[in-house]
This record gives C-alpha cells, sequence and structure tokens, in this order.
C-alpha cells in the first residue's frame, strides 16, 4: 500500500443544469458510451495485534492511475492510501467469510470485504475490467493522463466537442470469447457507484473505526468537516447527520440511581467489562421518559438469549420442543399468578387505608360540629389527626404508583405472554410442516425402495434426511467451485495477456530508447558543428558551409506532431502536439525565433506536467467531493473554494463555471425570465445595433491562435459573433469594448451561447465596476492605480526598483486586468485563474498580479536599465509554467487580502480619476474656444488628430 497526501481538501456538485438540444444530441451521437464510475464501501483488513480487524472505507478508482483509493468516508478530502490496480491480481476463497476477496499488488497482499457475495463478484469483474482497459490504453503508448480526460455528458462548450482521444484497439474474438466466461454482475446502487454514498456503510467493521497510522490525514479531514461556512452552516452537515440524536443531561435522581446501579453490577461477576467506556448516556429527545425495570428485562432477556438456542435450531435439534415450552408458558403463568396476588394484596391495602381515612374524616367533622369553641388539647389532637391524614395520603399515592407500577408489570407480562403464545403456534405450524415433508419424504423413499431392489439399504428417517442434506452441500460447493474455477481461469487468462503486453511495451520502449539515443547522438553531432561555426564566424555575407547543417538542425527542432501526419505507434520522439487540449497552438507561426522559444516553453510544459503526474489527481478528489454531494446543491463552503483554487479539472470544468455564473446572476435571470437571449438575438436581426460594424471587424482578431477561431466558418466565430450581439442590445451603454470578445471567446470554450452570454453579464455587471468597461475606461484606470499602491505594500524591493528606473509597469498589467489574462499567461494558468475568478470575483487578478511579479521578483531586481526591464516585462509571464508553484504564491503569500481594503481604494482613485478627468475636459473645452477664435489661416494648419481631440 502507498499513500498520498492531497495539497488540497475535496470539496460539492449541485444538481446539473439542463443541457441545451446540441449537447444531448452529441451525448446520444458517441459510439462508446464512457463507464460509470466505480466507487463504493468495502471493509479492509488492516491493524497489528488486539487492533487488528476489518474497518469500514470508501473506495473510489481513477481510471487515469489505476489507482483504489480508499477514504474513511465520502466526504473526505485527503485520502488514507491507495492500491495499484495496474499490476495486481485478484482472487477469493470459498471457504473464507461472504464476501471476502483478496488484491495482491506491489509485494502485498489486501483483505476486502464486500456486503454480500453479489457485489463481491462486481468489484472483481469491475477491477478486472479497468485493468485491462488501462493496460491496453498504455500498450498504445497513451501515457499522458491530460489526453485522456473523458468528458460527462453534461460537458459543454467548445473544448469539449473537440474530445477526441483514440478508445483502446479492439482485442481479438477468441481473447474477448475467453474472457467472457462469467455472466457480468449488477450491484445494485445501495451498495456500488455514487449513489452509494447517500446511504451509510451496509457491513459494519469489526474494530473501532479509526486508523492510527492515518492519524494526520484523519485530524484533517474532521478538521475540513467541521469547519463552518460562511451563513451556510446548515448546508455543511454531514449526509450522515441526524437531529434525533441529542446529549441528555441527567437530573440527580438519574445520577443516584446510575450509582446504585453501578454498585450493584460491580457484584456481578464476569458482566462488568461489557460496560460502555463513555462517561455520556445518548438518547433520544423523545424518549426521555424513564421506563420502569428496563434493566432487568434486558438482564433477563440476554441471561435467556445466552442460554438458549434458536427456535429453528430448537426445533431441529431437541426430541422434546413442546414440553419445553409448555414448562416456559407454566413458569410465566406461575408468574403472572404471583403477580396477580401481589397486586390484589396491595388492592386490598388500599382500601383499607380508604376506609381508615373516610373514619378519620367523619371523627374529625363530627367534632367540629359537636364542640363550638376547642380548647388547646382538642386543637392539639386534631393537628396529630391532621399530620395521621396527611401521612396516610402520602401513603396512599405510594400505594397508587405501586400499583401503577404493577398494573404495567402485568401489562408487560401480559404482552409477554401473547409473544409466547404466538411463538408456540409458530412452533405447531413449523413442527406440522416438518411432520408433512418427513411423510412426503418417507413416502418417496418408500417408493424408491419398491423400485429398486430388495437388498438395498433398509428405510432409515434421520440417515435418508442427514444424506439429502450432505447432498445439498456437496452440490452448492460444486456450483461455487465451478464459479472460482472460471473465474481464476478468466483471472490467469487476462494475467497472462497483461504479461505479454507489457513484454511488448517492454521491447517498443527499448527501441524508443534505442532510437532516441541514435537521435541524440545526432543532435550532439549537430551541435559540435554549431559550436564549431559559432567560434569560427564567416564575416563575409556569403553562406558558411556548415550553414546547411545549422538550418536541418533549427528545421528539426521546430517539428510537432501534426494530425495529418502519419500515427506512429510509439517512436515518438516529438512529445510536442500542434494544439493543446485547450485548442492553442503550441508552436505559433511567427519569426523563427518567437517559433523557437514558444517550442522551448512547449517542452518544458510537458517536462512540467509529467514529473508532476506521480501527485494525487486533482480529478479523483473531485469525483469523490460529487459522489460524497451527489443529492445535494452546490453551497458556497471553505473547501470548494479550497478545490476550485487549486484547479478544476479539464472534464468538470463546464459543470462548475456554470454554477458559478448562475451563482452571481441568478436574479438578474429570473427577472429576465426564460428566452431573454433568444430574444436579445431577434432584435439584433431585424435590427442593425451600432456596435455590429466594430465586432465584424474584431471577430478574427480576437484568438487567432486558436483552432475554434482560426477560420470565418469556425462553429466558434458565430457563437461568438451571437454572445457579443445579444450583449449589446443588453447593455447599449457599453455597447462593445475591446476586450469583451475575448472574455466571450474564453467563455464560450467551456459553456453554450446563452451561458456564455451570462458569463459576460456576470463579469461586467458583478464583479467590475459598471464604468469598466466604458468609451473612457474609467473603472480600469483606477485599478492600476489600485494595483500600484498593493505592489508598494506586498512587494516594496520591486515598487522602488521599478521607481528607480522610472518604470510605467501599467502598460502592460492594463490587459491583465481588462480580459483576465487573456493571451498574457500559458493556458494552464489562464484557465486556473478563470476558475479562481468566476467563484470569488476580482479580488483573484490582484492577487495573481502580485503573484506573477513575485515569481519573477529576482529576475527584475537583477535588470539594471529601463530597456532592459520594460523588454522584459513583455514577455515574462509566458515564462512562468509552474502553476502550483504559482498559486501558492497568490493565495498564501499575499494573505492577508480583504477584499474590502480593495473597494476603500477603488472609492479614492475613483474620485481623483474624475477630478483629472474633470480637469481634462476643462482644459479641452477652453482649447476648442481658442481654435474656433483663432484666424481662419491658423485653423488650416489644425492636424486631423487635433480634430478628433
Amino acid at each position: 500500500m502507498r499513500e498520498e497526501e492531497a495539497a488540497t481538501p475535496a470539496a460539492t456538485p449541485g444538481p446539473e443544469d439542463a443541457l441545451p438540444a446540441p449537447v444531448l444530441e452529441r451525448s446520444t451521437s458517441l459510439s462508446r458510451e464512457l463507464p460509470p464510475k466505480l466507487c463504493g464501501y468495502l471493509n479492509k483488513l488492516s491493524g497489528k495485534g488486539p487492533l487488528k480487524g476489518f474497518k469500514s472505507r470508501w473506495f473510489v478508482f481513477d481510471p487515469r492511475h489505476c489507482h483504489l483509493y480508499y477514504f474513511k468516508g465520502p466526504s473526505d478530502a485527503l485520502p488514507l492510501g491507495y492500491i495499484d490496480i495496474a499490476d495486481a491480481s485478484f482472487t477469493y476463497d470459498l471457504e473464507a467469510e461472504e464476501g471476502q476477496l483478496e488484491i495482491r499488488s506491489a509485494g502485498r497482499d489486501y483483505t476486502l470485504k464486500a456486503p454480500s457475495a453479489q457485489a463481491m463478484r462486481y468489484w472483481l469483474q469491475q477491477l478486472q475490467q479497468r485493468r485491462w482497459e488501462f493496460s491496453n490504453n498504455c500498450t498504445v503508448g497513451q501515457r499522458d493522463n491530460r489526453t485522456l480526460s473523458h468528458f460527462p455528458d453534461s460537458a459543454t462548450g467548445l473544448v469539449a466537442k473537440d474530445n477526441d482521444a483514440p478508445f483502446p484497439p479492439q482485442m481479438p474474438d477468441i481473447a474477448e470469447s475467453a474472457r467472457r466466461v462469467l455472466e457480468e454482475e449488477v450491484a445494485p446502487e445501495t451498495l456500488v457507484g455514487e449513489r452509494a454514498a447517500n446511504y451509510p456503510s451496509p457491513i459494519n467493521p469489526t474494530t473501532i473505526n479509526f486508523s492510527l497510522k492515518h492519524l494526520g490525514t484523519e485530524i484533517r479531514n474532521s478538521m475540513s468537516n467541521l469547519k463552518p461556512g460562511k451563513g451556510n452552516n446548515e448546508n455543511r452537515k454531514s449526509m450522515f447527520y441526524t437531529d434525533d440524536w441529542v446529549l441528555l443531561d441527567p437530573t440527580l435522581k438519574e445520577l443516584e440511581e446510575a450509582v446504585g446501579h453501578d454498585e450493584k453490577r460491580k457484584k456481578e461477576p464476569a458482566e462488568s467489562s461489557r460496560g460502555s467506556a463513555f462517561a455520556f448516556d445518548f438518547a433520544k429527545a423523545s424518549q426521555r421518559a424513564k421506563r420502569p425495570f428496563l434493566r432487568d428485562i434486558i438482564g433477563t432477556s440476554r441471561s435467556r438469549n445466552n442460554g438458549e438456542s434458536s427456535p429453528v435450531e430448537c426445533v431441529i435439534t431437541n426430541g422434546k420442543p413442546s414440553t419445553e415450552i409448555q414448562l416456559r408458558i407454566q413458569a410465566q403463568q406461575e408468574e403472572l399468578n404471583k403477580v396477580k396476588e401481589d397486586l390484589s394484596s396491595q388492592k386490598e391495602l388500599v382500601r383499607l387505608l380508604q376506609q381508615s381515612l373516610k373514619c378519620s374524616q367523619q371523627e374529625k367533622y363530627s367534632l367540629n360540629t359537636a364542640c363550638g369553641s376547642v380548647d388547646h388539647s382538642m386543637a392539639q389532637r386534631l393537628h396529630q389527626k391532621d399530620q395521621q391524614i396527611q401521612a396516610l395520603n402520602k401513603q396512599l399515592d405510594h400505594v397508587n404508583q405501586q400499583k401503577d407500577h404493577m398494573e404495567q408489570e402485568v401489562k408487560a407480562f401480559q404482552d409477554k405472554l401473547t409473544g409466547t403464545r404466538d411463538q408456540l403456534n409458530m412452533f405447531r405450524e413449523t413442527i406440522q410442516a416438518k411432520d408433512e415433508v418427513i411423510v412426503k419424504l418417507s413416502r418417496q423413499l418408500n417408493e424408491c425402495e419398491n423400485n429398486l431392489s430388495p437388498q438395498g439399504v433398509s428405510p432409515g428417517g434421520p440417515s435418508v434426511n442427514k444424506e439429502l442434506q450432505e447432498l445439498n452441500r456437496l452440490k452448492d460447493a460444486l456450483q461455487g467451485y465451478k464459479t472460482q474455477n472460471k473465474y481464476l481461469n478468466k483471472e490467469i487468462l487476462e494475467l497472462s495477456v497483461l504479461k505479454r503486453n507489457a513484454e511488448m511495451r517492454e521491447n517498443a520502449l527499448e527501441a524508443k530508447c534505442t532510437s532516441l539515443e541514435a537521435r541524440l547522438c545526432q543532435v550532439e553531432s549537430k551541435h559540435l558543428v554549431l559550436l564549431q561555426e559559432v567560434k569560427n564566424p564567416v564575416c563575409s555575407g556569403e553562406k558558411g558551409p556548415t550553414h546547411e547543417v545549422i538550418s536541418r538542425l533549427l528545421e528539426d527542432a521546430l517539428k510537432v506532431d501534426s494530425a495529418d501526419q502519419p500515427e506512429q505507434t510509439v517512436l515518438k520522439p516529438n512529445p510536442v502536439s500542434e494544439y493543446d487540449i485547450y485548442g492553442f497552438k503550441t508552436v505559433p507561426e511567427d519569426s523563427e525565433e518567437e517559433t523557437l522559444i514558444a517550442k522551448v516553453r512547449a517542452l518544458d510544459l510537458k517536462s512540467l506536467t509529467l514529473t508532476d503526474s506521480q501527485e494525487i489527481s486533482t480529478g479523483v478528489k473531485w469525483a469523490n467531493y460529487f459522489a460524497g454531494t451527489m443529492n445535494r446543491e452546490m453551497v458556497r463552503s471553505p473547501e470548494l473554494k479550497s478545490l476550485i483554487r487549486w484547479g478544476v479539472p479539464h472534464e468538470h470544468r463546464s459543470k462548475v463555471w456554470r454554477w458559478c455564473v448562475n451563482l452571481h446572476v441568478r436574479k438578474y435571470r429570473d427577472r429576465c425570465g426564460l428566452g431573454y437571449f433568444n430574444s436579445l438575438l431577434e432584435r439584433a436581426r431585424e435590427k442593425q445595433n451600432p456596435a455590429s460594424k466594430q465586432i465584424e471587424l474584431d471577430l478574427m482578431r480576437t484568438l487567432p491562435n486558436s483552432k475554434h477561431y482560426a477560420s470565418p466558418t469556425s462553429e466558434g466565430i458565430q457563437k461568438l459573433r451571437n454572445v457579443l450581439l445579444a450583449f449589446s442590445w443588453r447593455n447599449p451603454d457599453v455597447g462593445y469594448c475591446q476586450g469583451l470578445n475575448r472574455l466571450a471567446a474564453i467563455a464560450l470554450l467551456y459553456l453554450e451561447q446563452e451561458e456564455a452570454f451570462w458569463c459576460l453579464v456576470a463579469i461586467t455587471e458583478c464583479f467590475m465596476t459598471p464604468d469598466y468597461y466604458t468609451k473612457n475606461l474609467i473603472g480600469s484606470q483606477v485599478d492600476q492605480r489600485v494595483f500600484k499602491d498593493l505592489l508598494s505594500e506586498k512587494l516594496p524591493r520591486l515598487h522602488a526598483h521599478f521607481e528607480q528606473y522610472k518604470v510605467d509597469f501599467s502598460l502592460i498589467t492594463f490587459n491583465w486586468f481588462l480580459v483576465v489574462f487573456v493571451d498574457s499567461v500559458v493556458s494552464d494558468i489562464m484557465f486556473r485563474i478563470w476558475d479562481s475568478f468566476l467563484y470569488e470575483g476580482p479580488k483573484v487578478i490582484f492577487r495573481y498580479a502580485l503573484a506573477v511579479f513575485k515569481f519573477k521578483e529576482d529576475e527584475f531586481v537583477k535588470l539594471q536599465d529601463y530597456m532592459s526591464i520594460f523588454k522584459y516585462l513583455r514577455y515574462f509571464t509566458r515564462t512562468i509554467l509552474d502553476a502550483r508553484k504559482l498559486t501558492s504564491i497568490a493565495f498564501a503569500d499575499m494573505n492577508p487580502f480583504p477584499m474590502r481594503l480593495i473597494q476603500s481604494r477603488r472609492a479614492f482613485h475613483l474620485e481623483k480619476v474624475r477630478q483629472e478627468l474633470s480637469e481634462l475636459e476643462i482644459i479641452r473645452q477652453d482649447f476648442l474656444r481658442e481654435r474656433e477664435t483663432a484666424a481662419p489661416d491658423r485653423r488650416d494648419v489644425i492636424s486631423d488628430d487635433d480634430e478628433d481631440t
């Protein structure tokens, strides 16, 4: 077993939105349905010594790494460990406990237990199938987990439609028919699958469900579950939380009874070891009333259950079951008679006390009527009589209480007697049914003996039954061994094929290694020639003798894997493809120098991705989060925020973005109603919009390095046009501003047209200030001044360095804020910024802008002149490739980072910017007045630019 510590907790999905028609058509047209997620409860054998036993664990299979992760519960974020299924073998023993299976992986044995034999077979078949698929994927060389992400049916946008990952090759029909020797098991949803997280564990652990080995992980999981959300505490309770159980505060009387009960229990041998280890009493709130003689009834029932066998065993094994039952009924009847006698004596005592009380009252009444004035002695006698009456009343109350207790006991005994009678009737019916079966079997035995020779075995009832039972047991065992044999044959066949595939993969890797070594030698030789050329350059304009070698070397270095090239199976010396998973070109077709730098950057990013593949997959955490909160709506919580900050998986980004956008614009959508987006499109088609001309000019200039917007006939261009036109009609004050096209284009990669439209509304009307995208871009100017203040506070050394050389970095950072880092950083980092931006708002832009400068602070300080600093400012963001480190700087090193600080700074600088603009407007008006009063010959020399101003 290997353990991995996750850097981020998991966090919650809500119900999915209704899918548009094109997505439904695409989902139904897939030729191969993706397999369902494999997850569910299993008991895992762990621990040592007396603590060894089965503990309930929540298992989740990760198809990308072929790992079986296990958690303490579905709501946990960090796994306790994982089992490598890629090289594992599976088996089970018929003589072991029901549902028990074994997994052998990495030299270790793991013993698991399923709730039933059917669930065990389902898990074995599914693990075999997933191991088979993963092995086939590895055979064809698909090792990059970034290209193996399958989109769920709810995925939308242009990127989801570009999911063309190849499926594993089909195996020969003979091998497939040999693998299908067993019928496919179907496990109920309450035991296996995402819905199983809504039910408690179906199998009880044999030990305390706590692991000392994973103490740190369990504490972090517990703390993450106990953290209260902001205003959503009710949504942060576990799915297994119930309000029926409360902690009761014991009263003084209950404490005295508990002390007496403890003293009584200390005197009982061997019973004290069964007491609870906790000092608290838990009970249901609805059952606060104390039940009389409950412990006595439980003790009597426990001693009777320990000393007696089950009713069915009593009927089968004892020769005289009815006699014992009659004895038990007779004992119960005697006990009932005794209780009735006690009850009658108590009633007689009550009757006598009532008569005495009546006589005392009559005597008192006669004395009061006979004597008008009573002396001191008579008053004392009356006082004594009153005291006697009060004592008799108390005694009467006590007797009534005893009477009630006796009546309850009588009722309980009557119920018990009724249950015993029902049990007796059941036993009689069982005995009668068995007698009929015995008679029927005896007749069959006689018929068989009559049909056979007279020298056969002499008839004997018990021996025949015993032989029939043994025969049935052997038949069941034979069937079980046949099933086990089929399963083991299938396991041996698959392991043989997997071994053969591993050998083929090893041979292919050896061939690839040899090819790469040969190519390395060639590259080294060419580099030596290049170094010689650099050492002895040709001063004349003529081309040197090694110019051809240098050109060929650069041409080989700039090669990329294109879809038009013939498919190669294993030997791929160039691991960089033409487009990344988002549809952006990895190596743009610019100048040769820029192309070479882009190729180096793509290789570095590829290397970084491959080195990070050993960490726990973020997709597993999201899958576990979705499984643990399947039927609950997604709500804001610290766990969800942490998950989003560390990146949304490629296949889940459509769902999370839809939820984030709807979270911010729900009030606008409810107010506008359904069909609002379509009505805006109809208006745009019927009437020309002033912004439509500029929109058409900017469509092809939006994202030219993306294949979704590279051609006028691309699907993304038409969708982008619809979104921008609809927004221009919704917000005529803004209409269209350069920058909105890029925002809408990024949203369309994961959202449909209407959702992308509302995403644009959320950015312009919820996140940014109203004047952010207006003609003067006042809000953007304000944010640049706010960012300058934050840079001086968070990074004073870098800010002082910029001030020393008079570097205006806002010329570069202005575009970061306007289009949220589009075309400013690499794609992986940009989409991670958008994940957090759509959830938290504009504060994320300030965090990442500061983090980018913090990431390269030392490089900036090394530069000692204005030109080198400004030149490095233009491209330094493209050199940042480590998204994990950048995220850590943005959300850890930049703290504290309250939003109210940004709001206060915005308000302060907004007044200053408006004041400056008003002063500029006054200067402009003065200039216009002077121009009007100027001489005609002077007005003629005014340039066109002055006319525009």
